[in-house]
């Protein structure tokens, strides 16, 4: 089973947030896996669904959970083997996403090189998209479901297009503004390059698959808003059922909160917490849906508080 010393316990909990491959946590963890892999069997054949329902058989992570009463080698053990089947969905709907049912996941060189110059800068370092040379190479490439399956361990999950900056900095009309859970930063570079003021901040909880540059403070979400009071935030793809959200909604400086989560609530958001939120009203603007890529796969939700002149 996982760790038994208080000591071992938080270091455990350190390393999952690097984002550990499914090999490394089997390696370090072997008989969590026998567990795992003794559940993924009794649901073979059910596919995603099968995943889903072995989720279902974890409470919430260990650092979230209310029972604190179990003894913390059982807590890790939940959280590391619900973290397996998090990795085993993932693989499953990648191959179902990408229709590569074997091999690398890649894409054909002509495919490549016209997404890399649309999407990219350099290597990874996206760029502020432009919509009608996108709307062509996308409608070309005949491997584009590939795309997000081969980006999304980097830490990217969907890409910007000028437009949709544009109206972000309008909204944010001159406020100052805050970007929590921002990752490398990118949407916030973005907006400043367009003349917004807005700080990046992140945990660092990604180490392993996001680069952090110097223009990225370090700041929990909660810390953040306490510490730079912004009268905007803004979170692009926040975890799914994350609980820093619900600092967004008591945050008394904040008078706007602009997300860009995605179109299945299971994959990104705390739904929860925007419905039991009261002192916002949510904007819900599909223009601002087609501004973000790739098409269908994203929402713009803008949360504006009751009373405030924002």
């Amino acid at each position: 089973m996982a760790a038994q010393t208080k000591e071992t316990y938080e270091q455990t909990l350190r390393w999952l947030e690097s984002s550990p491959s499914l090999d490394e946590l089997c390696e370090r963890f072997p008989s969590d896996w026998n567990v795992v892999a003794d559940k993924l069997d009794a649901v073979k054949g059910k596919g995603t669904q099968g995943l889903h329902e072995v989720i279902g058989q974890y409470s919430t992570p260990a650092r979230q959970s209310r029972d604190r009463q179990l003894p913390q080698a059982a807590r890790m053990s939940q959280l590391v083997q619900r973290r397996m089947v998090l990795i085993s969905l993932r693989s499953v709907s990648d191959r179902r996403e990408s229709g590569v049912q074997e091999g690398a996941i890649r894409f054909g060189l002509i495919y490549g090189f016209l997404l890399q110059r649309t999407l990219f800068k350099k290597d990874l370092e996206r760029k502020p998209v432009h919509l009608g040379r996108f709307g062509l190479v996308w409608r070309l490439s005949k491997q584009r479901n590939r795309l997000m399956p081969l980006v999304r361990p980097q830490g990217i999950y969907c890409f910007y297009s000028r437009t949709l900056i544009k109206n972000i900095v309008r909204i944010i009309d001159g406020r100052d503004a805050v970007e929590i859970a921002a990752g490398d930063g990118t949407l916030t570079g973005f907006l400043n390059e367009e003349g917004a003021s807005v700080i990046a901040t992140d945990d660092f909880s990604w180490s392993g698959s996001v680069s952090y540059p110097e223009s990225v403070q370090k700041f929990d979400a909660r810390a953040a808003l306490q510490k730079l009071a912004p009268r905007v935030a803004i979170c692009s793809w926040p975890p799914a059922g994350n609980p820093f959200e619900k600092s967004v909604f008591v945050a008394p400086s904040v008078e706007t909160y602009i997300v860009i989560t995605s179109t299945d609530e299971r994959e990104a958001s705390n739904w929860a917490t925007y419905r039991e939120q009261t002192d916002f009203e949510l904007d819900d603007s599909t223009a601002l849906d087609t501004l973000v890529f790739p098409p269908g796969r994203n929402r713009v939700l803008v949360f504006r508080r009751r009373g405030a002149n924002s």
